[in-house]
């Protein structure tokens, strides 16, 4: 019992948190994305070091870091070409750095590479390839996902706060409806995970994110791409927002008209859309979850870290976001400017 309360009075304190970071901002945002990718990097380098015995490969942990570096300077410079173009037009240097951005990019982790190749040490050849391509396959999970994560963001904050919000739900109600109802395993890989808590967090994720999508839709500050006003050298979130945003008016299908009476409903489309991004957050988002259960099994660890008393490291929290961020990015890219392109 001692563990639930401290589970759920982090777990209250870090929603707290959630809302007060939103209400600080863009910039905020930002800044916590860049430090839980750091951390999270972290966490998943220091269980390579730990299992495989490299505290004394040569130059390995000063590499590690220099390819985070390496990488997200390559994402962090596209973001800044992309949204900010009246920002580098103007100053001469950034425009030196956009021009070459790739190039300057390429040469950094062309560096990198070189030093590991020199790094190589007779009796270590296999342990240091091992590392190598640890440090790659977490450089593609956390890094170029929460990358993703930034690019949602400047679609719009609901973009943002909606899959997050999401996924945290399915989380809560899964595990409650385990707790009070589960009888039946749901996979090997979570013993605790059940069908009760799975089938049950998934219908309440879809009226939770239902709802919350009409909350926000409602206001500009969320669903205003953010921009950047050059003469104020400030974040902007203005706009006449787009039609998806819009209250419109739906007909009903006839079965539905015979069972409730009602011929129309008005909506947002975006309440439509969060259908999909809830039914993928609690069908498919989990299974986040369980390729990490997976990857602690492997290595025989608990937990990632035991950064959040109760909780386990950060990446225990954010195994399922990332996943969620990559689909949230390509639904956008998919369905939602792929759709205003051709209207």
């Amino acid at each position: 019992m001692n563990n639930y309360w401290i589970r759920g009075v982090l777990s209250l304190a870090m929603i707290f948190g959630f809302f007060l970071i939103i209400y600080m901002g863009p910039i905020t945002l930002i800044l916590v994305v860049m430090s839980v990718q750091i951390k999270c990097f972290q966490e998943i380098i220091t269980i390579g070091y730990r299992v495989y015995h490299s505290y004394e490969l040569p130059w390995f942990r000063t590499l590690s870091w220099y390819f985070l570096i390496c990488v997200n300077y390559f994402f962090y410079g596209e973001t800044v070409a992309d949204y900010f173009g009246a920002l580098v037009q103007r100053e001469e240097p950034l425009q030196f750095l956009a021009r070459y951005h790739r190039f300057i990019s390429f040469a950094l982790y062309l560096a990198g590479f070189c030093m590991f190749v020199l790094s190589l040490v007779k009796k270590h050849y296999r342990l240091q390839f091992y590392m190598f391509a640890w440090t790659h396959v977490t450089l593609l999970i956390v890094v170029t996902q929460s990358h993703l994560v930034i690019q949602n963001l400047f679609e719009g904050m609901i973009w943002f706060i909606v899959p997050i919000s999401i996924v945290i739900c399915n989380d809560i109600m899964a595990y409650l409806f385990g707790f009070f109802f589960g009888r039946t395993p749901l996979i090997k890989l979570s013993p605790k995970k059940t069908w009760e808590g799975f089938i049950g967090g998934f219908f309440s994720t879809v009226v939770f994110g239902f709802i919350l999508a009409y909350l926000l839709s409602q206001f500009q500050y969320f669903v205003c791409p953010v921009g950047y006003n050059s003469e104020t050298n400030s974040f902007t979130i203005e706009c006449e927002p787009s039609d998806i945003f819009v209250m419109q008016e739906y007909t009903l299908p006839a079965a539905i008209q015979n069972t409730l009476r009602w011929k129309t409903v008005n909506l947002y489309p975006f309440q439509i859309h969060s259908i999909f991004l809830s039914s993928f957050g609690s069908l498919i988002g989990p299974f986040g979850g369980f390729f990490a259960s997976g990857f602690k099994r492997a290595f025989k660890i608990k937990d990632f870290a035991n950064t959040i008393p109760g909780h386990g490291g950060i990446m225990d929290r954010f195994d399922c976001q990332y996943l969620m961020a990559t689909f949230t990015h390509v639904y956008i890219a998919s369905f939602i400017r792929f759709e205003f392109a051709f209207t």
